[in-house]
């Protein structure tokens, strides 16, 4: 079973063992100011007193986490909540009902697979519950040298965040993740973004890369945390970690079912 499922619940439980993780867990919201840079950015809704900005899904966890403390630190954080769907996404029936960055990003040419909606759903995640700004698409990022891309370019409390997007989940569904699976997906998409970081332009260059997990069930997030608790620093490197846990109606974000 899925249901019920609080993922801060067992980060909180893991953090005393993780000195990166101080203060992060128990540090209160904060408001986020979303303000547009510039007259062609797409805003989302920051969270307000009441939560996380509300549309397509339940955004539930502790949000307003990222200050500037960790957009400019150097020490690798995790942090993750739950994203809650009452039916699966119909697109584009039902696109009316994201953040005007998530239009964006399923209107736009996709640099390839079938993640699309894993890196829409990453952004309104970011959007919802960080108050992150939309910058730019996978494709729509500019690099000096043809290479590895992040997914999606935002900005959070005025600095620009380079995003790879990520989905743990294993295959047939159902089956155990383990720490191997994990790892070996941490290493390559942490390998990825530090090697975009390195090419982007600087027009697009951004100040903090991050990770975004989006993880099937609850077994697949502790294993995931455990693992990235499990690599060094160097491969780390200053990254931030988000894994929301899906429930409910979530297969469309694993599968083209």
């Amino acid at each position: 079973m899925r249901r019920g499922f609080m993922l801060l619940a067992v980060l909180a439980a893991c953090s005393a063992d993780d000195p990166t993780f101080a203060g992060v867990v128990d540090a209160p919201p904060l408001a986020i100011d979303a303000a547009a840079i510039d007259a062609t950015d797409i805003d989302a809704a920051p969270p307000g007193d009441s939560g996380p900005a509300p549309g397509f899904g339940v955004v539930s966890g502790q949000c307003g986490v990222l200050t500037l403390a960790e957009l400019d630190g150097a020490t690798p954080l995790w942090f993750g909540g739950e994203f809650t769907f009452d039916n699966r996404f119909d697109d584009p029936a039902e696109r009316d009902q994201l953040t005007p960055g998530g239009q964006h990003i399923l209107s736009v040419p996709n640099a390839g697979g079938s993640s699309v909606l894993s890196e829409v759903f990453a952004f309104e995640w970011l959007a919802r519950c960080e108050g992150a700004t939309f910058l730019k698409a996978e494709t729509e990022i500019v690099y000096d040298v043809v290479g590895k891309k992040a997914d999606i370019l935002v900005e959070i409390d005025g600095r620009k965040v380079g995003v790879s997007v990520t989905r743990a989940m294993t295959f047939p569904l159902g089956n155990p993740y383990t720490l191997t699976d994990a790892t070996a997906l941490f290493d390559r998409k942490l390998d990825d973004i530090q090697l975009a970081t390195e090419a982007v332009s600087a027009a697009d260059r951004w100040s903090k890369q991050m990770v975004v997990a989006l993880a099937i069930d609850a077994q697949h997030a502790q294993v995931a945390m455990q693992a990235w608790q499990m690599l060094d620093a160097a491969t780390k490197d200053d990254t931030i970690l988000i894994v929301p846990v899906t429930s409910g109606d979530d297969l469309f974000i694993y599968t083209n079912m």
